[in-house]
């Protein structure tokens, strides 16, 4: 029996290693055909390598997970396997420090991936919180969705003004068009500079996005959750104030770490795409709850 679940997972960890092998190909490949093309590949290559990423995580966690359950009486087996981990990192730092690009993100790129841990964790904790209740039933299935859609969102348009920066300007020194350090709202979506003009662009393209996602849910009938009027408002509303939040936020937090000298792209994206995991539970728990409080007769909505 022993032998059998760990030649299973052998099998698992063989699969995953060649999935995250191909996923580093796929985005080398759709850079490389996105310049080729004359394709930004900030609007192409941020968003499929968050995804490829997701899948991995969200894989290697169902796995791990089930390996652990089957052995839940070996209440030793999860320490074990955390330390023997623990053990072989300076291995792996040894090797990876070898590249001059990884060995820089070896000495600054924690802080921000601890933090957005961190920042994460709260959401995960509000989600443990609703998930559990049944008038929060269906919750599960929009949480990734709002999630997703949102961080890939920030994460784009963070990408975008990086590439901005880093055209325009030297680190240390903000381009011209983006002097100003703490801009308002209006200077976010509705000016005519370029990083604008993106932005407004990313909120029109959440709307369409989520209503697809919600004829999907009631067309495949999963969820648990009735797509009513009421739901699709609060939905929608949740999803457009999280994204307007992100990419206002976005946009301070890559001029502050521009002006410290730092990368924008080692740094912005994982405290935003936590944030868009915070927010994106929340309001979307609010939301629930609203329509628990107000909505009491439920009626499909027909696409």
């Amino acid at each position: 029996m022993l032998m059998s679940q760990v030649h299973r997972i052998q099998q698992f960890m063989s699969f995953m290693h060649h999935l995250a092998s191909v996923s580093g190909v796929v985005v080398v490949a759709v850079i490389i055909g996105s310049r080729k093309m004359g394709i930004n590949p900030d609007n192409v290559a941020t968003p499929i390598a968050a995804s490829l990423g997701d899948l991995i995580t969200l894989s290697l966690l169902a796995g791990v997970s089930s390996f652990f359950f089957c052995y839940r009486d070996v209440w030793y087996l999860p320490s074990v396997v955390c330390g023997f981990f623990l053990l072989i990192v300076p291995v792996w730092v040894i090797v990876a420090s070898h590249s001059p690009p990884v060995r820089e993100l070896l000495k600054s790129g924690w802080q921000p991936v601890i933090s957005a841990m961190f920042i994460s964790s709260i959401g995960g904790l509000i989600l443990d919180k609703t998930v559990s209740n049944p008038n929060f039933e269906g919750m599960a299935v929009f949480t990734p969705v709002i999630n997703g859609v949102g961080g890939n969102i920030v994460a784009i348009q963070a990408s975008r003004m990086s590439t901005y920066c880093h055209y325009w300007s030297v680190p240390g020194a903000l381009p011209v068009k983006l002097r100003a350090s703490c801009p308002g709202p209006c200077a976010t979506f509705c000016s005519s500079d370029v990083n604008s003009k993106s932005a407004r662009v990313l909120v029109f393209l959440v709307v369409p996005g989520h209503l697809l996602f919600l004829y999907t849910v009631q067309l495949l009938q999963e969820g648990h959750t009735a797509i009513t009027p009421t739901f699709t408002v609060c939905y929608l509303s949740a999803a457009l104030l999280q994204v307007v939040i992100l990419l206002y936020v976005a946009g301070l937090i890559v001029r502050r770490l521009w002006r410290w000298g730092l990368d924008p792209d080692n740094y912005s994206i994982p405290y935003l795409t936590a944030l868009g995991d915070l927010l994106g539970t929340g309001f979307l728990a609010l939301s629930f709850r609203f329509i628990m409080i107000t909505d009491h007769d439920v009626y499909p909505l027909v696409f």
